[in-house]
């Protein structure tokens, strides 16, 4: 009978084990096996599998280096616009603006009608040594004619660029009438990149230093530029930062620390995977005390906007200008074996009263971030302080001003942007490069007589007495610039600068030449201004019972 009973039942028993062996297995395959899935399949480990599989699969030969090259781009664009990869080809170029030399023969050059042209020749390098000059057309490299369509910016750089002590053979059609092909051999060498770009005393008591980047020499460059503005008793300074987009941090940082007294913070950087890391003064810098003004624009970005917003949190000087670029993120730079590299944004920087002044942004395929400068000028804020919107909270400085992030360092000066003489035929003339081409020119054929003048003052006597606003306007009209009367006449004072300036540039060099850009100046006449009055340190803001804040330690 027990026997029966269990035959009975066994059909029930082995259903219900099937079913108990479906949950089971059910169970493990949701719990276990999809686990393991998921560890395989993390994000890294498919992009690896992808390319295993596109490499053993595809219906068609892949070169896989070149997939990842263009895939890499692609990922970082992702995350913010200033995560980037830089391929091995581009790695010196990307890299070369925030080196203090590179290796070359030591020539400003321009392209023009299809020839390599020299414009300036560096002091002491090895093309100056070799007797290369000012005007020469370089027509051949190595013993290769080098004119034609195959002239370009790209192609000349590399022929003349390369390792130090290797020698180029140039040939070269001296200016004159003398057609005759002369031959050089150069060998190359370090040639220095400036970064302090002008250093000349404003008035007697203001000295004035440009810089244009913050690279590897800057710093050094700076001392040097002030122990020459020392010998000629300067007690004010100007430091220009327009225009300039930027670089190191450690040497805004050393340079920062020349103006403040000690335990002074400068700037902080955090991030998810960083520390906060703070930079603070020493107490060792020489020029702690002196009135100080800081000029920016919207093109002051990153390490100079680190810079402007040290002096004004701090209350050390007067900002003067427009709004800043709004870059506040750190870069790390990683390579890979093959030479390429990335730039990986890994921190935000702070500034001491602790504002981000990064502008806002999506991430790095973000149109509006790309368009933003477009943007502010089309709001007006180029033209009126009022245009400046500010988002996100206030913040102060140590004697209590208000001041704001999210977006660039806001002057505590503001100068708008001067459109008043600008024409649409100046803008035409500008943006064509016909001024260039016929600057170039008109030096060219006149270079002796212009060799005679070594200062701006008698330069610009020689060239008021030649014509040449006048002479443009017949050569633009040749390169189908239309003349336009009236507005040449209200431009006149525009373009004869323009005109000016491109000779002063050519013939004598780019501190001459930014002196005379800063000679009418609005932003420069507002600096000189604030150290003639004495209102270059910043006033503390009155409480409401009258008394003034005092300065945070």
């Amino acid at each position: 009978m027990k026997q029966r009973d269990k035959s009975r039942f066994s059909p029930i028993m082995m259903a219900v084990c099937v079913v108990f062996g479906i949950l089971l297995g059910t169970f493990y395959a949701n719990h276990f096996s999809g686990n393991r899935l998921n560890i395989i399949n993390t994000g890294g480990n498919r992009l690896t599998n992808l390319l295993h599989i596109i490499s053993d699969r595809y219906v068609d030969n892949v070169n896989i280096d070149s997939l990842v090259t263009k895939a890499i781009p692609q990922i970082l664009s992702e995350l913010d616009p200033h995560s980037v990869y830089i391929s091995a080809d581009e790695v010196q170029a990307a890299t070369e603006d925030l080196k203090g030399s590179f290796s070359g023969v030591g020539i400003e050059f321009v392209i023009r009608k299809d020839t390599l042209r020299v414009q300036n020749v560096v002091k002491n390098s090895p093309a100056e040594k070799a007797g290369l000059l000012a005007g020469d057309k370089i027509v051949e490299i190595d013993d290769s004619a080098f004119v034609g369509k195959k002239v370009v910016n790209e192609e000349a750089m590399r022929r003349l660029k390369g390792p130090k002590d290797t020698k180029v053979k140039l040939g070269v059609i001296r200016y004159g009438k003398d057609k005759t092909i002369k031959r050089f051999t150069v060998t190359r060498g370090d040639i220095p990149r400036k970064t302090v770009v002008a250093a000349y005393m404003a008035d007697e008591n203001t000295g004035y230093i440009k810089i244009r980047s913050f690279g590897e020499t800057t710093y050094a460059e700076m001392l040097i530029a002030l122990a020459k503005l020392s010998q000629k008793g300067f007690s004010n300074l100007i430091v220009d930062l327009r225009d300039n987009t930027g670089g190191y941090l450690q040497q805004a940082v050393n340079m920062i620390n020349e103006f403040l007294p000690k335990d002074r913070l400068i700037v902080y950087t955090e991030g998810l995977h960083s520390k906060r890391q703070e930079f603070r003064s020493d107490g060792r810098g020489t020029y702690s005390d002196i009135p100080l003004v800081v000029l920016i624009n919207e093109a002051s970005a990153s390490a100079a906007e680190i810079f402007a917003g040290a002096i004004q949190d701090n209350d050390r000087g007067t900002v003067i200008g427009r709004r800043s670029f709004g870059k506040g993120l750190v870069q790390e730079q990683l390579g890979f074996s093959d030479g390429s590299l990335i730039r990986l944004t890994v921190a935000r920087y702070y500034t001491p009263s602790g504002r981000c002044i990064q502008k806002p942004y999506v991430d790095g395929n973000d149109k509006s971030y790309e368009e933003d400068l477009i943007d502010r000028y089309k709001h007006g804020e180029f033209f009126s302080q009022d245009s400046i919107h500010h988002t996100g909270p206030a913040y102060y400085t140590l004697k209590k001003r208000e001041v704001y992030g999210g977006g660039g360092i806001t002057p505590d000066i503001f100068i708008p942007e001067d459109t008043t003489d600008v024409t649409s035929y100046y803008k035409l003339a500008a943006a064509s490069g016909l001024i260039f081409q016929f600057c170039f020119d008109y030096t060219d054929n006149n270079r002796a007589k212009l060799s005679e003048y070594n200062d701006i003052d008698s330069m610009l006597v020689y060239l008021k007495r030649q014509g040449l606003l006048n002479k443009f306007v017949v050569f633009g009209e040749k390169n189908g610039l239309r003349r336009r009367n009236l507005m040449i006449k209200k431009s006149r004072k525009l373009l004869e600068k323009f005109i000016y300036s491109r000779i002063i540039y050519t013939m004598l060099d780019e501190e001459k030449w930014i002196q005379y850009l800063n000679s009418d100046d609005e932003v420069m006449a507002e600096a000189v201004k604030v150290m003639v009055e004495g209102k270059a340190f910043p006033k503390a803001v009155e409480k409401k019972d009258g008394t003034k804040e005092k300065d945070a330690e």
